[in-house]
């Protein structure tokens, strides 16, 4: 089996497999920063921690192209931490095992990191290089940005000299993304009455498992499967017929990453238990022939558990069966404006029951504020509809397209230079930082390019090794295209 670092370009797949052994989820990236720190301290590279965690790492132009314009280098530190129900994987402390599978990267039963762990590599194989041609160089790794961008929200101007900015987060090699979506997350707290069970009653867990998920930006338009909300259908169909008492719901652990899994607890009369396993056949069978193309792999599974002490009230219960049933879900809007993309969507990203109520958390994507407006506005209506709490958080802009950018032009050419045909010019549908970086660097050029990324925020992640290829050598012929400063 080929080892990940004798890979082309090797200075980047060394760099990649190092990220990879370190563990780096959102929250959890000191080890990594610091790994990354002492390393450029080694180098003898500025290197600078600001105050909520980014780093900025800063290195002069090789002889001859000290007249450039600085250029930063971006990527996120942070990955998203999904398994499969079956790998045992702590996040916090575990490496990740990737592998190379044919033409591709990918991980044992994990996310793999490529997004955005290529990018960062790329940054930091090209700051221990002396060989690459580039003007004065700086690198921005930003901390949290797959949880909150807190990371993104933090950077203050006077931070950066650069004029231009490499984002290097996209996931499709060909495209050069020069504006992204916004978002914003909701959560609603459905208010929880409980009562005593039926004492004669049966009790049972029922997961629904074996979806793809997926990154809610990227793929919403894939037409996969929620298992919030097939898990929600279920109980609408069922619930009332079956007498179920529900304990508890719980579902998906991301709020941008669609939920592969979901489970609920209940107690049912023994009498209803084999008309209940009929449902259960009867609703994979139909699930599994809408999602037939997209998504044919779903699957329930029931089990017998302990006879729990409570149950939701029949008033709470059927407030939150009706909520979940109503709530719109995945693609709300394509963009008139750019063909193919998403323009607004929703994902209900996680349930979880407590004492007082259950929260659903959800992310709210828009390339255009009044399309995130208008779902807040539904979500809103919705909640008070069912006598339930919402509140809106973490609210970031979207990157809005210049068509003017010089940089965008570079890199067009760049690209075209090196392989006899444009680029596509893209507007992505997932929370790219540069929108927030525009705030303290409201005059800074930015481009967005990447290697080609499938299934992020998935176990099923994987990176094509040609296309880093790719993106590596037109990362390096821009930074030698750059030009100098007016």
């Amino acid at each position: 089996m080929t080892a990940i670092n004798q890979l082309y370009p090797q200075p980047l797949w060394q760099w990649f497999e190092q990220i990879c052994a370190i563990p780096h989820p959102s929250k959890f990236e000191q080890a990594l920063s610091q790994h990354i720190q002492d390393w450029a301290n080694a180098q003898g590279l500025n290197v600078v921690e600001d105050k909520v965690g980014n780093l900025i790492i800063k290195k002069p132009a090789t002889p001859g192209m000290e007249d450039r314009k600085v250029v930063a280098l971006q990527a996120h530190i942070d990955m998203v931490p999904q398994k499969n129900a079956d790998k045992e994987h702590d996040f916090e402390k575990d490496p990740i095992e990737a592998y190379v599978d044919g033409e591709w990267v990918k991980a044992n039963g994990t996310t793999l990191g490529a997004d955005n762990g290529i990018g960062m590599a790329s940054a930091l194989a090209i700051l221990g290089s002396s060989d690459i041609k580039h003007g004065p160089l700086e690198v921005l790794l930003t901390i949290d940005e797959e949880a909150g961008m807190t990371g993104a929200f933090g950077l203050e101007a006077g931070m950066l000299d650069a004029e231009i900015l490499i984002n290097t987060d996209s996931e499709q090699e060909g495209e050069i993304y020069m504006g992204c979506a916004g978002g914003v997350d909701g959560q609603i707290s459905v208010p929880m009455t409980w009562q005593a069970p039926e004492q004669d009653n049966a009790s049972y867990r029922l997961t629904l498992s074996g979806l793809k998920g997926g990154h809610s930006g990227v793929n919403i338009h894939l037409g996969r499967g929620n298992a919030n909300k097939q898990l929600a259908r279920f109980l609408f169909e069922y619930a009332d017929n079956l007498a179920l008492e529900l304990v508890d719901f719980t579902g998906g652990s991301l709020r941008n990453a669609i939920p592969r899994e979901a489970n609920i607890s209940f107690m049912l009369p023994a009498d209803n238990v084999e008309l209940l396993e009929q449902n259960i056949a009867q609703f994979q069978a139909t699930i599994r022939a809408e999602l037939a193309i997209a998504d044919p792999d779903m699957t329930l599974t029931l089990e017998a558990i302990d006879s729990p002490t409570k149950v939701m009230s029949e008033t709470a219960q059927n407030s939150l069966i009706d909520l979940l049933n109503a709530c719109p879900n995945g693609v709300m809007r394509m963009s008139d404006e750019v063909e193919g993309v998403t323009e607004t969507s929703l994902n209900v990203g996680v349930i979880s029951t407590e004492e007082e109520q259950v929260q659903i958390l959800c992310l709210i994507r828009s390339l255009i504020n009044s399309g995130r407006d208008e779902i807040e506005g539904m979500l809103t209506s919705l909640a008070h509809l069912s006598g339930a709490g919402i509140e809106f958080s973490g609210a970031y802009p979207g990157w809005k397209p210049d068509n003017s950018s010089p940089v965008m032009e570079i890199v067009r050419a760049t690209y075209n230079g090196i392989y006899k045909k444009d680029p596509t010019i893209m507007v992505i549908h997932a929370g790219l930082e540069c929108g927030l970086f525009k705030e303290p660097y409201p005059n800074m050029d930015m481009v967005s390019i990447g290697p080609t990324i499938r299934f992020p925020h998935s176990p099923d992640e994987m990176v094509n090794i040609t296309t880093v290829g790719q993106y590596w050598e037109l990362l390096l012929a821009v930074l030698e295209n750059i030009p100098a400063k007016s």
